[in-house]
């Protein structure tokens, strides 16, 4: 069962996940309001990031602006808040910028849900190209020093709500293609194991459907050695095992861990999932893959 649910997505199927990030690109491109902004379309979540599940897979499209960018000091460096200022006054807001990008994509797909707090949602066409999340977004700087010379890049979504989501896709693409090749790709074999057991518990009932990425960021935290030790069969069995140890205690590991991107905890606030939903999660999977006493 295992080799199973590593499999990435088909040949057929990453044809149809590429068609949709080409249909975005093409209905940014044809948009007026767009022509000779400074505009990135690109792929982000587990399809960029090769982790997306054979016969599960959507796609994330994130349309960054990349000027005006945002910028903020790391947490490190709030006491320098003062110095900075975010005073743009043209015209490209978020609010802005959400309400052009709903006309280009209604003008592209026509039917679109515009409702959903961060994502446009495109809903699926069968057989051609899967549902499409298409998130607007600025160029985000987080800047290690004082003096403002060096900064990780990011980009920060302003939801519909009033809230702000920063995300660092750029360093979870790197960190993930490092552990993977340190580990011999078992790192997402792994992924994929975990995403499509979690898949078959929530089908079954036995659990509420959790972000996919939460599943990532779990194993992201499994040390290389575990993953590639022994067979791949054994391995998953021992990842688990590292990782039930990790989040039960209440002083554990968990705290501790880190996203793929590594610049985000993976149990802080505003996180989308809670430290109980790897514990229930952890357990299912244990007894679901029948994995007996650890």
């Amino acid at each position: 069962m295992l080799q199973k649910w590593i499999l990435p997505p088909s040949p057929a199927e990453t044809e149809r996940l590429e068609r949709a990030e080409r249909m975005v690109r093409t209905a940014i491109s044809s948009h007026p309001a767009f022509a000779g902004l400074d505009v990135s379309v690109g792929a982000k979540g587990s399809y960029a990031n090769n982790t997306n599940v054979r016969y599960d897979s959507d796609v994330d499209i994130k349309v960054q602006l990349n000027d005006p960018y945002v910028h903020a000091y790391g947490p490190a460096l709030n006491f320098w808040a003062w110095r900075l200022r975010n005073d743009y006054c043209g015209p490209w807001t978020p609010g802005h910028l959400r309400d052009e990008l709903a006309l280009a994509l209604k003008a592209a797909f026509g039917d679109i849900d515009a409702s959903r707090n961060v994502a446009f949602y495109v809903p699926e066409v069968a057989g051609s190209r899967p549902s499409i999340d298409v998130v607007p977004c600025f160029a985000f700087r987080q800047y290690r020093n004082a003096d403002c010379t060096q900064w990780d890049e990011g980009s920060i979504v302003y939801t519909r709500d009033g809230g702000k989501i920063v995300n660092w896709p750029a360093q979870q693409l790197d960190n993930g293609r490092d552990k993977n090749r340190r580990t011999n790709r078992r790192y997402k074999f792994a992924v994929r194991a975990l995403k499509a057991v979690e898949n078959d518990l929530t089908r079954l009932g036995h659990l509420d459907a959790l972000p996919s990425y939460f599943m990532e960021c779990l194993i992201y935290n499994v040390p290389d050695q575990v993953l590639v030790s022994d067979s791949l069969d054994a391995a998953f069995r021992s990842s688990l095992v590292h990782l039930r140890k990790d989040v039960h205690a209440f002083w554990g590991n968990w705290r501790a861990m880190w996203e793929p991107n590594e610049m985000k905890k993976v149990f802080q606030d505003g996180q989308k999932w809670k430290i109980q939903d790897a514990r229930d999660l952890l357990e299912a999977a244990w007894h679901y893959l029948n994995y007996g006493i650890a």
